[in-house]
Formats: structure tokens, sequence, C-alpha cells
């Protein structure tokens, strides 16, 4: 039988309490440890980094404004269909040059706070590494590489001959979108990869697509999200950085 990820004799569970300055806990045994865990899987935009990286590519094109909103509505889950949300934003991407997103990547993109410290832990204790974003291969990889992280799931955008966007994704053997189903279906292929439970699984996000995935973790991290993700998170990192979790432990 698969150990749960808790100590043998932990404390009684609590409702929601927030334990220190913008850290919330609630229905959760602590103090945790990390070695009870397997893998940890990250959001990417406004989690692991600091930007959405579709609204800083719209930005580019003239269109940040108009894009942004429709990622602001969808993160707040006030656009249910993503897939339909990012297809809208996509659409006024197209012609934008691919210069114009290594221009983001490394002028504009940084890791959060706390990024780095809370992966290394995390690899220190033994814990695999998933990045899965509703974001896009271009960057995703690019912070993996950073991080060592193990394995990447996003989508990918087409690039013409003129080396400019189409507006479209490219079909991946996994299909073409990666919203909040495809999420949490991937944090279980990586968890029956590594032959471990999804009680083993530690999921960070902060938009309404990674509440699926933070479902069916063992542990959900809400991170500077949005108030529909912090109600039902176990943890909400309100303030501070990635980092804060290890206060748990």
């Amino acid at each position: 039988m698969t150990q749960a990820p808790f100590s043998s004799s932990p404390p009684p569970q609590r409702a929601a309490q927030e334990i220190a300055p913008g850290l919330v806990v609630q229905h959760l045994r602590t103090p945790l440890r990390l070695g009870d865990y397997r893998l940890i899987a990250f959001d990417m935009d406004s989690t692991l980094i600091n930007i959405e990286c579709i609204d800083e590519v719209a930005d580019a094109a003239g269109r940040k404004a108009e894009v942004a909103a429709i990622t602001e509505a969808a993160m707040r889950g006030e656009i249910t269909d993503f897939k339909d949300s990012l297809r809208r934003r996509l659409a006024l991407l197209k012609g934008v040059p691919v210069s114009h997103l290594q221009a983001v990547l490394q002028e504009r993109l940084q890791l959060n706070p706390g990024a780095q410290t809370l992966v290394q832990a995390c690899q220190a204790a033994g814990l695999k590494v998933l990045l899965v974003s509703g974001g896009f291969t271009y960057f995703a990889n690019a912070v993996a590489d950073r991080l060592k992280i193990d394995f990447v799931r996003a989508n990918a955008l087409a690039i013409d001959a003129q080396n400019q966007l189409t507006g479209e994704l490219l079909p991946q053997s996994w299909g073409e979108i990666c919203d909040g189903a495809e999420k949490r279906r991937t944090l279980l292929e990586v968890a029956s990869l590594l032959r471990i439970s999804p009680a083993q699984c530690i999921a960070m996000g902060d938009g309404a697509n990674d509440l699926p995935m933070m479902g069916a973790a063992g542990l959900s991290v809400a991170y500077r999200a949005k108030p529909k993700v912090r109600e039902q998170a176990m943890v909400a990192i309100n303030q501070g950085g990635l980092d804060r979790l290890l206060e748990l432990t």
C-alpha cells in the first residue's frame, strides 16, 4: 500500500488558518515532510514566472489590453472554456515576429521569488518536477532548462515561413491545447510513470485552469492566486515567495 503523504502521527486537521502573514492553510495536517511526496507540478505563467507570456507577446503587437482582458477573465473562471479563450487570444497574435518572443524571454521573463529555492529543495528531497502550462513551449522549455525540470507539457506555437506566428498551435502527440483537463491528465500520467499515487503529488497554480490538477494532488498550493483558487487550495501563499511552502515543513 502506498504511504500517505503525512507523518504517522499528525496533529488534527484544521480549518482555514493564517499561520503567518500571507500564508494560509486549510484542511491540512502539518508539519509536512517533502520526502513524503515524489512529484511537484507547477503552473508556469504567474506561478513559476512573473508574467503571463501571451500578454507580453501581445504587447509587441499593440494588443495587450485586449488579450490581457481575456486572460484575466479566464484565470478568474469567468470564461469557462479555456480552449476557446486561448484560440481567441492566439488569433490576435497572428503576424507577430518570433523576435518578439525572444525579447519577452530575455527582457521580461523572470522566475518568481523563491522559485529556484523551492525547486532545489524539492529536488534535494528526491521529488521529480513537472512544469505543465497553458502557455507555450517556447518559454516553458527555457524555464525548464534553467531549473533542471524533469517533465514539461505546454502548447506549441505555429510559425510560418516568414518566422511569424500564424495565430494557431501545432498538434502534439498528446493533443493540441493544454487546458485544465490536460493539466490534470498530465499530472496523473507522470504519477503513473513514476509508479506513485496522486496523494504523493504536490500541485501549485494561480488560475482557474489549475484547479483540476490541484484537486487531483495530495497537496494543493495556490500562489498569489485568484479568489476561487485560494478558496479551494490547501495552502495559499498570498505574500512572499514560492519557497514559503517550506515554512510548513
